[in-house]
């Protein structure tokens, strides 16, 4: 996030596209619906009328896949009507003609056509969103899961800087992180492409300097592999061992078959987890892991705050804290790592090379933690980015935008779109809510359909149907629903059996790898 969740409180407006808040982060959406009781206004974009629209003051239910048109379209009105902020636009910015040529190709009536919003609504969206200032951009994986997803982000970075919300408290760019410490991974370089700290690899001097930290002579000078790259490769033998770490891929990758076949092909596959899962079946090692509460360390949230985690309980049985299984493997393959605590990696290690984190130390972390960047011991940290319009380019960089439709589009013999995410009383695929007692909460699967749907196919609400796609089947009980509209099937992947993953689409943004789990093509019918 650019910007902090203590904002929400005084946000004059919030943008959410591509996030069921309050099912996803539930205690965030707390935050901003007591904004929006105090009279902030809020605009929804989303094509499910999910939780969050019961507060909102204006709902673009657009169609899945659509959210560079429908912006593009928001934008399109904001620079030929002359609403948006010139000022922040020629002082703070670049490549705007480039941007702005790319926008007018989407005047509101096309971006009407391809996202199902209407001309009317997209250019009320636009005028409000230029009247009220600042306003905070949210989003989650609704943006990024698809193939297109860098360029959605960069959509929604466009928009904000189009607005001149940029630099200031209540307004920003803000990710609302899938997972619990997510954030945390990604500081400490659980990348290809980075080390700790967001230092780049193909860097020499970065490559010099942890070289030198590390007591190695060198590092590889190019970028590493993405996850489906690795797995994919395991089938052919150019990787020949995996380590999964904390991942249940059996159950969270797109189309599980290919996945469970890539698994499988391993000639030495690895797991560390706290909980046999789906995935370990397929381990020749499994190393038992401690959970969250069962050792000291650190954890940082979506706003880049790095907060203590305290140890509560002994690990049971050989469970062990994560840091020393991987210092014990080092230790067996001849390295001796000096730091022997979580406490002493932060302080001797993490925060030493990585600049963004060189002042958070966990002497100032008891209480309520650093926002990073925190370059120095005396620095307060950082509520917000880019402060008074100053990025870390000097200026903020339009990017011009093209619009794709999903990989895969309904069509005569599988007419539904498949869209998936998550339901409130799970998380992920159950390795900890399924044995907390949620399953009493949520026991099962379903299939989300409109009513109009469930009339024209004969479905009733609770009966089961298959929902089938080119890859695989499913059958779960129906849920009828004003949530959903006609031609779309929402479904989720907490439960085995009724896992969306069997039908969704093995296909990725090719510069992030993430996939297009929010779309695909399915049938739909009784069982």
């Amino acid at each position: 996030m650019t910007n902090s969740f203590g904002e929400f409180a005084n946000a004059k407006m919030f943008l959410c596209i591509g996030t069921n808040m309050t099912e996803a982060h539930p205690v965030a959406s707390t935050f901003l619906k007591n904004a929006v009781r105090k009279g902030a206004k809020l605009i929804v974009v989303d094509p499910r009328k999910q939780p969050l629209v019961d507060f909102a003051d204006i709902h673009c239910q657009i169609k899945v896949g659509s959210d560079i048109a429908f912006l593009n379209g928001l934008m399109n009105v904001l620079i030929t009507e002359n609403l948006y902020d010139k000022d922040f636009v020629q002082n703070k910015c670049d490549n705007f003609d480039a941007f702005k040529a790319k926008v007018l190709e989407y005047p509101v009536e096309r971006a009407a056509e391809i996202s199902g919003v209407s001309v009317k609504q997209i250019r009320e969206v636009a005028r409000l969103l230029a009247t009220v200032k600042p306003a905070m951009l949210c989003y989650t994986l609704g943006i990024t899961e698809h193939t297109t997803g860098k360029d959605n982000v960069m959509s929604t970075a466009n928009l904000q800087l189009l607005l001149g919300n940029m630099g200031m408290p209540s307004a920003g760019v803000n990710p609302l992180r899938g997972q619990n410490n997510v954030q945390g991974a990604c500081d400490m370089g659980a990348l290809p492409n980075v080390f700790p700290g967001y230092q780049k690899v193909i860097d020499a001097p970065m490559r010099e300097k942890f070289a030198k930290a590390w007591n190695v002579d060198k590092l590889p000078d190019q970028n590493g592999l993405m996850m489906p790259q690795m797995m994919e490769r395991l089938v052919d033998k150019k990787i020949r061992a995996f380590y999964v770490f904390g991942e249940n891929l059996a159950n969270t990758e797109p189309d599980i078959r290919k996945v469970e076949h890539e698994l499988a092909s391993a000639e030495f596959l690895v797991c560390q987890d706290i909980f046999p899962t789906e995935t370990t079946r397929f381990a020749h090692v499994v190393f038992p892991a401690a959970a969250w509460s069962e050792d000291d360390g650190t954890f940082s949230s979506s706003e880049r705050r790095v907060n203590r985690v305290r140890k509560v309980k002994t690990p049971p049985g050989e469970a062990r804290p994560n840091w020393w299984i991987f210092k014990e493997i080092a230790r067996r393959m001849g390295q001796d790592w000096a730091s022997n605590s979580a406490q002493e990696i932060w302080d001797n290690e993490v925060s030493v090379l990585a600049s963004a984190l060189n002042g958070i130390k966990y002497s100032r972390i008891e209480k309520d933690g650093l926002q990073w960047p925190c370059p120095t011991t005396d620095h307060p940290g950082t509520p917000f980015l880019h402060r008074d319009g100053i990025f870390t380019h000097g200026k903020g960089i339009f990017n011009p935008v093209e619009w794709a439709p999903p990989a895969e589009v309904p069509d005569d013999e599988y007419p539904f779109v498949l869209s998936t995410g998550r339901r409130l009383y799970h998380y992920h695929t159950r390795t900890q809510t399924g044995r907390s007692g949620m399953n009493q909460l949520l026991s099962e699967e379903t299939a989300d359909i409109s009513l109009a749907d469930a009339q024209k196919l004969g479905i009733k609400h609770g009966e089961y149907v298959k929902v089938r796609s080119r890859r695989g089947e499913v059958k779960v009980k129906a849920k009828v629903t004003e949530q959903v509209p006609p031609g779309m099937v929402w479904m989720a992947f907490h439960f085995r059996e009724g896992c969306a993953n069997w039908l969704t689409n093995a296909v990725y943004d090719p510069v992030t790898f993430t996939a297009e789990y929010k779309a695909c093509a399915v049938a739909l019918e009784r069982a």
